[in-house]
């Protein structure tokens, strides 16, 4: 079995001086990347919605499927999500290939905020607008979990990006609220149990998707989480992974 992804709890003010990267979406659970110190933690002022079409990777050009994007909010308003720090150039390059060439996203900077340890000022994140090709934008919450249940790309089924990222949230950041997150979640499992559709399926071999170990810079101590989607059908679909993957551009 390869060893969990370390998910460190502290950044050393000597760290920040890192290229930082912050994953809200499928880089959660399937990072893709080297990286050099993955930390939990939160932006600001921005809210998460599935307001981005994807037509390969959840979808078609003729049915693209819906993933998540950063829309500017309140600054009381929060995103919960990894900060990853990076060197070298081909993570950015992976990164530019999967996010921007086929995600249709754009670069911005914020200030991101770890669970412990001082903030990391220019953190960069990849950020759809609505003047990319991809947009589908504000939908009936009704409408974008039908779309969800309806898509599937060469990554998988959109359902799977929609329920490992809420899994991801629900263990790792528990008690923290994500209200569209999760009225979507419970919107597509109460659509997949009417249409008869087989859960186990549409969450794919889950081969590329990830376990972070919480490794404790305080007291050196390590506790293995896993993530476990267990409603409706009792499985398990988080697999491991080794940090050495810069094969294939999935999101």
């Amino acid at each position: 079995m390869t060893p969990s992804l370390q998910l460190d709890d502290n950044v050393e003010i000597r760290e920040t001086k890192s290229l930082w990267i912050f994953g809200y979406g499928s880089l959660c659970w399937r990072p893709g990347f080297e990286y050099n110190k993955a930390v939990l933690g939160h932006i600001k002022g921005f809210s998460r919605r599935f307001w981005q079409g994807n037509d390969v990777h959840r979808g078609t050009s003729e049915k693209p499927g819906r993933v998540v994007t950063l829309v500017e909010d309140n600054d009381d308003s929060v995103v919960y999500g990894i900060a990853f720090a990076i060197s070298g150039e081909a993570a950015i390059s992976y990164l530019s290939q999967r996010e921007v060439k086929l995600g249709g996203y754009d670069t911005k900077f914020a200030t991101f905020h770890p669970s412990n340890g001082a903030p990391i000022k220019n953190v960069l994140l990849y950020v759809a607008t609505p003047a990319n090709s991809l947009w589908l934008g504000e939908a009936p919450l009704t409408k974008i979990a039908s779309e969800i249940t309806e898509t599937r790309g060469l990554c998988g089924h959109n359902v799977e990006y929609l329920l490992r990222l809420a899994n991801f949230m629900r263990q790792y950041c528990p008690g923290i609220e994500d209200p569209h997150l999760f009225k979507l979640e419970a919107a597509v499992l109460r659509m997949i149990s009417e249409r008869n559709m087989c859960i186990k399926s549409l969450m794919g071999d889950g081969r590329e998707c990830v376990t972070f170990k919480m490794i404790s810079s305080l007291n050196h101590q390590s506790l293995d989480n896993r993530l476990n989607y267990e409603r409706g059908n009792n499985f398990q679909f988080t697999t491991q992974m080794s940090s050495k993957s810069l094969r294939c551009v999935r999101i």
